[in-house]
């Protein structure tokens, strides 16, 4: 696939990032706020990402289809071989309060696999950076994955969690599902786990830097997670530690049914 150029990329996520995080310290003009649905926010700092991104990427492989959070979805990228995947602010709740925990996400993917993922979090100062079969790096040093085995005790980012999950242990949860999903790549978290449908770009960048760093990902039935679909949405991900992928399909299980079977 011509223009798969892996640092063109994280230049591109790197300059939206700097541009975003300028707005976040208070320079330039006010974030303007407003929600696209009920309790959805999105600001113009979102917009202006996206619109540089599908410049600059769509110029790098023109021939690729395009979905991102903040633009109208064509059907014409499930013609496409190659498609970019991107949530311009992944975890805008904290990006528009103030907080760190929010990203550039930027994944591309072939054949419904994704081959390139870049999170960029400039409040955290972190890159995190992916090219299929050649691992994942964050600030320029190798991955490693949880390689816990033992469920109970799993570390999960989260605020709150449910009786039935008291066995497990809560670490700090920033808004953004990818850099929940990077921090089981980084051995801080064992575990992230969600039971709700989510967006291909939500997940695509940090399912690839989370592999390659040797987590499991899947959907919340344990099944492999695969992109540029019609609906471009699975129920529910896992990202954790090979060892406890299987008790945590097992866990969820009964969960994960009760809710499909309302959809």
């Amino acid at each position: 696939m011509p223009g798969r150029n892996l640092e063109a990329v994280i230049a591109a996520t790197r300059e939206v990032g700097d541009m975003a995080m300028a707005r976040w310290r208070g320079e330039g003009k006010a974030v303007n706020v407003w929600n696209k649905s009920h309790d959805n926010p999105v600001s113009d700092v979102d917009l202006a990402v996206d619109a540089r991104l599908k410049a600059v990427l769509g110029a790098m492989v023109p021939e690729a289809g395009w979905l991102s959070e903040e633009t109208a979805d064509s059907a014409d990228r499930l013609s496409c071989r190659a498609m970019w995947c991107v949530d311009p602010i992944d975890g805008t709740r904290d990006f528009i309060r103030g907080r760190p925990g929010w990203c550039v996400s930027v994944a591309l993917v072939v054949d419904g696999a994704v081959e390139i993922g870049v999170l960029y979090a400039p409040a955290l100062d972190e890159l995190w950076v992916a090219q299929r079969g050649q691992g994942a790096l964050l600030n320029g040093e190798t991955l490693h994955a949880s390689s816990r085995t033992v469920f109970a005790g799993a570390r999960v980012p989260a605020d709150s969690l449910p009786r039935v999950d008291s066995d497990l242990v809560i670490v700090t949860k920033p808004n953004s599902i990818a850099l929940r999903m990077a921090l089981v790549a980084d051995d801080r978290a064992d575990l992230v786990a969600t039971l709700r449908w989510g967006f291909e770009w939500d997940v695509a960048a940090a399912a690839l830097i989370a592999t390659e760093a040797g987590a499991t990902v899947t959907d919340a039935f344990g099944d492999p997670l695969v992109f540029n679909t019609p609906r471009a949405q699975a129920f529910g991900v896992i990202a954790c530690s090979p060892g406890i992928h299987a008790a945590v399909v097992d866990r969820l299980h009964d969960r994960a049914v009760a809710l499909t079977s309302k959809v």
